[in-house]
């Protein structure tokens, strides 16, 4: 891994810890006041200088309980790449109702950084909670190889 590369995630892992314990908001994208997951995700990127400012809004918070539709996967895979191997910084996706709704960031596989329903930002062991196993999609990552 190149040093760019290694100060990048690094970066995009402490930007994402300083949103720790920011309630959970549908559409929030404001550190301390409340986030979701995408924007979440975004806002980390962004301010990491790794991301334009997007802005996938709007969405309704049940979106993916009734269309099949890949919208938020659509989204990743416009600016991240599958891998099969997570680094720290790379993006974990999840499978919630009907298509890929939930992301989080790698902080140092298998823990992870996420804005969750009910719990706001957190970390979380992905491997050991039980409503994410046999959720997980793939990971993704910004990085090239």
């Amino acid at each position: 891994m190149h040093k760019t590369e290694q100060k990048q995630r690094a970066a995009v892992v402490a930007e994402a810890m300083t949103w720790l314990n920011t309630p959970y908001h549908h559409q929030g994208n404001v550190k301390g006041a409340g986030a979701d997951c995408a924007f979440l995700l975004i806002r980390v990127f962004h301010a990491c200088g790794l991301l334009p400012d997007i802005d996938p809004r709007p969405y309704p918070m049940d979106w993916h309980l009734h269309r099949g539709e890949e919208r938020y996967l659509r989204w990743v895979e416009e600016y991240a790449r599958p891998v099969e191997t997570p680094q720290p910084g790379d993006i974990v996706v999840y499978k919630f109702g009907r298509c890929i709704s939930h992301g989080a960031i790698v902080i140092d596989w298998p823990t992870i950084l996420h804005a969750y329903v009910g719990e706001g930002v957190v970390l979380t062991d992905a491997e050991n909670t039980p409503r994410l196993q046999d959720r997980q999609v793939g990971f993704y990552s910004i990085w090239e190889k």
